[in-house]
């Protein structure tokens, strides 16, 4: 399975602080934004990953990640120039899925839980159909919603209604077969102008193809798309991670547990950022992992 980071858009819900650059690379408390969604996918086992992003960020991102092979994972980008959707990201990214499923998570989602992994891998053994997660909000209105018939099975996704028929929202995270790149190239415009990946569901829902899986309670969903929402999962990250002594979205201690690196890889990186706090979270998850075996 190939994963597809979606880091495109203005930002413009969050200027003026996106003139100089881009929401996905704006500071959650300790590191950038799209640390969050990058663990979620390598969580999940995906090591193939797609970051399509604006021109101006091309570089940005290029910058923070190169090829991602210091984390032991492939990392590929591509253009897209216009904000016209979440689902034009797998016309896009074409190319790069090829024959395989694919996962789609956005680039300002944050997701958190304990066992996480453990929701999410299983999704790699998709083989047909979709998979969308949904999670209980104050304000549905605002996403996709799920509606449910008398008997708890799903009946239908409405994008933004204005009469809610579940406070079940579709989060940012989504799983595929191959065919969700010709259901992309059918779609067309929505009256706002954007190829909307509520349609996706909608069309492997009327296919009976499509799986919602509600996350329960002890996760967090987090959508940073504004300012208020963006402080607010600030101080969410470093509440669990002073009171826990962890760190969440820590990429190399990611790629260091799913065994991407060796030992060795991961003290280099650690020495690399020896000077910072996260620096000195990594070389205390070396001495501990040195003493482990």
């Amino acid at each position: 399975m190939k994963g597809i980071i979606l880091a495109g858009g203005k930002g413009t819900r969050l200027y003026p602080v996106t003139l100089g650059t881009c929401k996905q690379l704006l500071p959650v408390f300790d590191k950038p934004l799209i640390y969050y969604p990058l663990a979620v996918l390598m969580q999940a086992g995906i090591r193939e990953i797609l970051i399509v992003t604006t021109p101006e960020d091309l570089h940005r991102f290029q910058a923070l990640f190169n090829n991602g092979s210091h984390l032991g994972i492939s990392i590929s980008y591509a253009i897209q120039t216009q904000p016209k959707g979440i689902a034009e990201a797998f016309v896009i990214g074409a190319d790069f899925i090829g024959k395989d499923s694919v996962a789609l998570i956005l680039g300002d989602n944050i997701f958190y839980g304990h066992n996480l992994a453990d929701v999410v891998r299983p999704c790699l053994d998709l083989k047909e159909g979709g998979i969308v997660f949904g999670y209980e909000v104050n304000d549905p209105q605002r996403y996709g919603v799920i509606d449910f018939d008398d008997d708890g099975q799903v009946k239908n996704i409405l994008e933004k209604p204005k009469d809610p028929p579940s406070s079940f929202a579709v989060t940012g995270l989504y799983f595929y077969d191959n065919s969700v790149i010709d259901i992309a190239r059918s779609l067309k415009p929505s009256k706002r102008g954007e190829y909307e990946i509520t349609d996706v569901n909608v069309a492997y829902l009327q296919r009976k193809q499509l799986k919602v899986r509600l996350l329960e309670r002890g996760f967090a969903w987090l959508d940073t798309g504004t300012h208020d929402a963006l402080q607010k999962a600030s101080i969410y990250v470093q509440t669990i991670q002073e009171r826990q002594g962890i760190k969440i979205a820590c990429l190399e201690e990611i790629a260091y547990q799913q065994g991407y690196i060796s030992f060795e890889q991961l003290e280099k990186l650690a020495a690399q950022a020896s000077t910072s706090e996260y620096g000195h979270y990594l070389q205390k998850l070396c001495t501990k992992s040195a003493f482990s075996f």
